[in-house]
């Protein structure tokens, strides 16, 4: 097996009960891991969330913290993927003085080149979001910089396979019993 140390996602889908994110966490934590990004949300089936967690280890590690997710009760399966077996994106969004959307021509063929959107502009402030691979987001962000940015924030990684996953039918089973 590869010792080679990846970037995995990992998918677990769960009822949705408190305390659970501290015992996931706790699992990284005992193994040294850390999370790079963490998403939850609801699944495609009514009543099951999904965490979708970002780590970067080796294969047989991944194996083993699978399997300790699949030993919590409100686990109902767990997975692992690389990058190659998924379609994934972030999303970011920058807060930045209005002055510079009007005043310095540089910034508008940022956003252009970048594919960011506006989401809202005031007299004091503008919203850009940008979605899309970490290094996108990341680029955006270091030419922004130059200008200054007020606020940004960096979604957690979303994630689907590109493989169809036997999941749903597993969780709507789950659901009708």
């Amino acid at each position: 097996m590869n010792q080679e140390i990846k970037t995995f996602t990992i998918s677990i889908y769960t009822e949705n009960n408190i305390g659970l994110l501290n015992r996931i966490s706790a699992i990284f934590q005992r193994r040294h891991i850390n999370i790079e990004s963490l998403t939850t949300s609801k699944s495609e089936i009514e009543g099951v969330n999904r965490f979708v967690i970002v780590v970067n280890i080796t294969e047989p590690q991944a194996k083993k913290i699978i399997g300790q997710f699949q030993k919590q009760i409100e686990v109902i399966r767990a997975y692992y993927h690389t990058d190659e077996e998924t379609i994934f994106q972030e999303s970011g969004m920058f807060k930045i003085k209005s002055d510079l959307l009007f005043n310095e021509p540089q910034i508008q063929n940022i956003i252009k080149e970048s594919n960011a959107r506006i989401v809202t502009v005031n007299k004091e402030f503008f919203v850009l979001e940008k979605s899309g691979r970490r290094n996108e987001i990341e680029s955006l962000h270091r030419d922004l910089n130059i200008f200054g940015i007020m606020q940004f924030v960096r979604s957690g990684r979303i994630s689907v396979t590109k493989e169809e996953m036997k999941i749903t039918e597993m969780l709507l089973a789950f659901n009708n019993q």
